[in-house]
């Protein structure tokens, strides 16, 4: 059991960084020199570089970083003087070893406001990254805290607001349905009416045809009898039916 916490306690401690405070604060000043003196040309023309050649004028220099770490250094500037006015000066260094890096920190003032400029170095003393707060006043900061509660709510009511909104759109979805649905039952019966009639001539030729060649014979024979004449002084060229008969009415 004993052996067991020594080797924890032992795998625990982790080996404290040896750093050069003189080195750290040449680095510090050169950064925080060049970016106070850069114009926005220069900025711009850092941006516009490739990695590559960034790490290379790095390395001639001998700084200890990269061009990543180096390019955020410049955005982090930038940000700091936006919110901070110009760089007009520096106070004293600090140093604070956490979790196996450096941090170099000075408190600096600008035109507008203090701020604290803080460097970070990782184990073998190479710069990650570094970061320009500006200090602001409780009032300021309780203003901010405001305006970030109100936006964020607002944000949250407008989001409600346009999920009412569509669901109040959804009474719509029947009616809409059902005009769809409707189309293509009127589609069918325009169809079904713009097919041709059958023929004349196709309904004639269903009605069944009979021969009236006896019926004429017979009336023929019967008007010749009444008139007493023969069936050669007149023709019968058609029968039609009458609606009534008379003899019936009698």
């Amino acid at each position: 059991m004993i052996a067991a916490v020594l080797c924890f306690t032992a795998c625990g401690n982790k080996e404290s960084v040896q750093y050069n405070e003189e080195e750290l604060t040449d680095v510090a000043d050169f950064l925080i020199g060049y970016c106070a003196e850069a114009d926005e040309v220069s900025l711009t023309q850092w941006e516009s570089m490739s990695d590559f050649a960034i790490n290379l004028q790095l390395t001639e220099a001998g700084l200890p970083f990269d061009a990543e770490s180096f390019l955020g250094v410049l955005e982090s500037w930038k940000a700091g003087v936006k919110e901070c006015g110009n760089y007009v000066e520096r106070g004293e260094y600090s140093f604070k070893e956490t979790n196996g890096k450096v941090e170099v920190s000075t408190d600096a003032k600008f035109e507008k406001r203090d701020a604290v400029i803080s460097f970070m170095f990782d184990s073998e003393l190479k710069l990650e990254s570094m970061d320009v707060s500006a200090n602001m006043e409780t009032g300021e900061i309780l203003k901010n805290a405001g305006l970030n509660t109100v936006l964020g709510m607002g944000t949250v009511f407008a989001v409600l607001i346009l999920i009412a909104f569509i669901i109040s759109l959804f009474k719509f979805i029947p009616a809409l349905q059902a005009a769809f649905s409707k189309k293509p039952a009127q589609a069918e019966t325009a169809e079904k009416a713009a097919q041709p009639a059958p023929a004349a001539e196709a309904l004639q030729a269903e009605v069944p045809v009979t021969d009236d060649t006896e019926l004429i014979a017979v009336i023929a024979a019967a008007i010749a009898a009444a008139e007493g004449t023969g069936t050669d002084g007149f023709i019968v060229r058609s029968i039609r039916r009458r609606p009534s008969n008379r003899w019936n009415s009698k």
